[in-house]
């Protein structure tokens, strides 16, 4: 019988109080492990951002003592530090994430980098989105959604909006972090992989051809 030690983190003493989220990253493991053994749980209320993790430092030396796989939920759960989820990789405890369940060591260190990368992105953009509305505010004029605000320049801003929120969408990044590895593969043959390794497209379907080349578009790759 496989032995686990699960891991879960929420970034707020009110999520961890409420159990909002804690239960859902609890039910998703539990599902996963099905008739495995549960060594021992460790939960952590600290944000993404901060590296400084005393009771995942538990779990791993846990499962470094034990031979056990530390388990999470979600790779997001760990940390937006690229550097942190690398070092924690290469310290040779058994890994594994339940929304990347046959991700590789490679994998989950590219999945690691993006994090990392759009989380210093989405908090520029919303730092300049907010100064931007400031300003607007500031003014005297018209008000948002009436119809003489529907010019081209809203419209284009419009587009832009919705192909970074593509661009954000956690589907999306896991597989352009896959696919961004494979750029001179067949189309067909990449969709094959996604498809094999466990990847969604953003509305939860599997990929087609045509699906990995909008993703390719989105990302340039």
């Amino acid at each position: 019988m496989k032995e686990y030690v699960p891991y879960y983190r929420v970034s707020t003493k009110s999520q961890g109080g409420s159990g909002l989220g804690l239960e859902a990253q609890r039910a998703s493991v539990r599902r996963h492990i099905g008739e495995g053994s549960i060594i021992e749980e460790f939960t952590e209320i600290e944000s993404g951002k901060n590296i400084a993790r005393r009771k995942l430092n538990e779990a791993v030396e846990l499962c470094k003592s034990t031979g056990a796989t530390l388990i999470i939920a979600k790779l997001d759960r760990l940390s937006r530090n690229a550097s942190f989820t690398l070092a924690l990789l290469n310290s040779k405890v058994k890994f594994l994430a339940v929304d990347m369940p046959n991700a590789n060591h490679l994998t989950i260190g590219i999945m690691s980098i993006i994090a990392e990368d759009e989380a210093k992105r989405i908090s520029e953009r919303t730092t300049s989105a907010l100064r931007i509305k400031s300003m607007e505010l500031a003014k005297v004029g018209k008000k948002l959604g009436t119809p003489e605000n529907l010019t081209d320049e809203a419209r284009r801003k419009s587009i832009i909006s919705r192909r970074e929120s593509a661009k954000n969408n956690e589907n999306n990044r896991k597989a352009y972090a896959l696919i961004s590895m494979h750029k001179k593969t067949a189309l067909h043959r990449i969709a094959k992989h996604l498809n094999s390794s466990g990847f969604k497209t953003s509305r939860g379907c599997e990929f087609t051809p045509s699906a990995v080349k909008r993703i390719k578009d989105l990302y340039n790759v």
